[in-house]
């Protein structure tokens, strides 16, 4: 999901409180009118506050039914962006009267995500750990033999089509060993039975995950070619969970 458990809870929270704003406003106008404390137009009536309260309970649902969608990390269909930003525009009173939006500016930044469930921060902050990797690796003394590690071990993120990171190298600038590196790592991230954000992928399913990256130009075609025929997977991959 986009956002958290609890901030989506919260979320739901101040919905139910603008449920029953909504119920106490709606009450008190009505009394009013029974009590003749305001003065209506001919032909308004109960019936009149009757149906103008439960049209906006129903417009309350709508919003509840389009920020659960939105929720979903899925693509954001086209106007979705527009219509969260009309919702989070719109304000009530809190139990202190004060006026606060329906959305927050974090739960709007969260919803309006068009793709998948990650904030450009978010994002931006996972991508990091191949800079902390390398500042890592670099410290350490690998000696003449292996004094390459560092950048190998960088540059697993990196794509041959230039679209990876952090530095969004193309196949030229990309080793060997982090091309090995790149299929071990994304098979493994995939099949890997230990992640509590996400179920582990058969391993065939792996595969035709990675035979798309090697169609799109993502990996190299050679090496995964030899990843699969040696199945060289199979003496890491827990066996009872594939």
């Amino acid at each position: 999901k986009k956002l958290y458990p609890w901030e989506y809870d919260i979320l739901m929270e101040r919905f139910e409180h603008i449920r029953s704003r909504y119920e106490i406003e709606y009450l008190r106008e009505y009394i009013d009118f029974l009590t003749g404390k305001v003065i209506v137009a001919p032909g308004f009536g109960p019936e009149t506050y009757r149906l103008a309260y439960e049209s906006r309970l129903s417009e309350l649902d709508e919003f509840l039914l389009f920020i659960q969608k939105c929720n979903e990390p899925t693509v954001l269909d086209q106007g979705g962006f527009e219509r969260l930003k009309d919702i989070g525009g719109m304000s009530f009173r809190d139990s202190h009267t004060r006026s606060r939006s329906f959305l927050s500016d974090r739960e709007l930044q969260a919803l309006s995500v068009s793709r998948g469930s990650l904030t450009r921060e978010e994002f931006a902050e996972i991508q990091s750990h191949v800079v902390h990797t390398y500042e890592f690796l670099r410290k350490i003394p690998w000696g003449r033999s292996y004094p390459n590690v560092p950048m190998i071990a960088a540059k697993h993120h990196e794509k041959l089509d230039g679209t990876g990171y952090p530095k969004g190298s193309f196949d030229n600038e990309i080793p060997t060993q982090t091309r090995l590196m790149t299929i071990s790592d994304i098979f493994d991230a995939l099949t890997a039975s230990d992640r509590p954000y996400k179920k582990a992928v058969p391993t065939l399913k792996a595969l035709e995950i990675l035979e798309m990256e090697v169609k799109v130009n993502k990996i190299d075609k050679d090496l995964f070619d030899i990843f699969c025929e040696s199945k060289v997977y199979n003496s890491v991959l827990d066996k009872t969970n594939v």
